[in-house]
């Protein structure tokens, strides 16, 4: 019998693909550097994991599984190198277990996790009991990894090193195709021909759902479409891409409402053949961006075959993502929100989502905002500044550096973002947070915001503005 290891099976997502091949009958094991409810799950269920990491551990006949985050250091991943084990990035493992599935991949430079989460909250509340890896937890079911026992699987199909090509979904959501991650591909004509090449990898007669109100994945739509593609185009333009290309569907988002607490809109959804289906859709988070993300996951919910009203009031039950609007605290009334954005069009839907929610308690808008990697810092630092200054006061923090390193950047720094008036760099992450804190007064909104361990220091404002 085929065994495979898993490096980092405690992981959301890799605790998911080893439940997926353990049910197609192969032998999993795996490690982790540390015990978990998730390893202690997995070991009920008869998978064997080691806590900690060494060579031993590993098989000399194993197939080894393992995520971007594992270093070419690790004791196990070397030693199944020397020996010249067959090797697998998790997608890889993730698209052999996903055999026989109907699988939504979530693509795009943002909105995945909270799209990919909508769907697999959304599945879960209409009992479809749907296997899922979310890139965070989904508030409403307690993680972001799941093994059910329905048809569907919903996964993120990450974009920054290649890996979602190695999936074959039945239903592709790109959310946009906004150039990010050029440490990878170098050039933005290589970062959107791997959009195309993913396009490609749909199964016979999938389908592309796809923004029309995006430049970038409103033309992968038109190409796929030219190319002989199934596609629904998605968004408060969706017709308009829809009358450019014949045989396309489209679902048209219109927002009716608007508020610090969500967002109601309309939608309708019009067949290739003219076939027609409208819902309500009333979503209790705010931003246009999420009713966007909703459109998206409905339109992929209808070709799952789920009615469109009911897809819609499933999705009207989305409560969120760890890390995505997450309200940490609310220390002598003033709001403490965390978030992961941390592209610039990502801070700036964030912050105009936010600066409703800042007017509603009659307060102002405070951001304590850590740029992630240098390279992304560089090649976007005006617009970070730009959409920083949207708050009423954002203080920048040192740069995360994730896997590059400060020698490789000798000129990039977070003071690249400041611009002298409202958007002010400082040194030291605690420091930054001090100093926001110090500033806030009841009533007001601060975010904590990027993808670094600026979480972390949510913390810190709570029980600094507490004191």
């Amino acid at each position: 019998m085929t065994q495979f290891h898993l490096i980092g099976i405690g992981g959301a997502g890799m605790s998911v693909v080893a439940e997926l091949l353990a049910q197609s009958g192969f032998e999993v094991r795996g490690s982790d550097a540390r015990a978990s409810a998730v390893t202690e799950a997995l070991e009920q269920q008869g998978i064997k994991v080691f806590i900690g990491q060494a060579a031993e551990n590993v098989d000399p006949q194993a197939i080894v599984v393992v995520s971007s985050a594992i270093k070419d250091a690790n004791p196990e991943l070397a030693c199944a190198r020397a020996r010249g084990q067959r090797i697998l990035h998790r997608s890889q493992a993730l698209a052999l277990a996903s055999e026989g599935k109907d699988f939504v991949a979530v693509a795009g430079a943002h909105g995945k996790t909270t799209t990919s989460g909508m769907l697999a909250q959304a599945f879960s509340s209409l009992g479809l009991e749907p296997s899922f890896a979310v890139g965070g937890t989904v508030s409403a079911l307690g993680t972001g990894g799941h093994l059910g026992n329905g048809s569907m699987l919903v996964a993120e199909a990450d974009e920054s090193d290649g890996s979602f090509l190695n999936y074959h979904p039945r239903v592709e959501v790109v959310l946009n195709v906004e150039p990010d991650h050029l440490d990878h591909y170098g050039t933005r004509e290589a970062f959107e021909q791997a959009f195309v090449d993913f396009s490609q990898r749909l199964v016979p007669g999938g389908l592309l759902v796809t923004c029309a109100d995006d430049a970038g994945s409103r033309a992968l739509g038109m190409a796929a479409a030219k190319a002989g593609k199934r596609v629904t185009f998605f968004g408060l333009t969706a017709p308009e891409a829809k009358a450019k290309v014949p045989g396309c569907a489209s679902a048209q988002l219109t927002i009716t409402s608007r508020s610090a607490t969500g967002t109601q809109a309309s939608l309708e959804f019009v067949g290739p053949d003219g076939e027609r289906y409208q819902a309500q859709l009333n979503l209790h988070t705010p931003g246009d961006h999420v009713a966007l993300d909703a459109c998206g996951a409905w339109a992929a919910g209808i070709e799952l075959g789920v009615e469109a009203q009911q897809m819609a009031d499933a999705l009207s039950t989305f409560a969120g993502t760890g890390r995505r609007f997450e309200k940490r605290g609310e220390p002598r009334g003033v709001e403490v929100v965390d978030d992961y954005a941390h592209h610039p069009t990502e801070v700036e839907a964030l912050l105009s989502a936010a600066r409703e929610v800042a007017d509603a308690r009659g307060g102002r808008l405070l951001v304590l905002f850590q740029p992630h990697l240098f390279s992304r810092t560089r090649n976007f630092a005006q617009r970070f500044s730009a959409a920083l200054a949207k708050a009423d006061k954002s203080i920048v923090i040192d740069i995360y550096p994730a896997r590059e390193t400060q020698a490789d950047f000798p000129q990039v720094t977070s003071a690249l973002l400041a611009n002298g008036t409202n958007v002010q760099y400082v040194s030291g992450r605690e420091a930054g947070a001090l100093q926001l804190a110090s500033e806030a007064k009841p009533g007001d909104l601060v975010l904590t915001v990027g993808a670094g361990d600026v979480t972390e220091l949510a913390n810190v404002i709570i029980d600094a503005i507490g004191e």
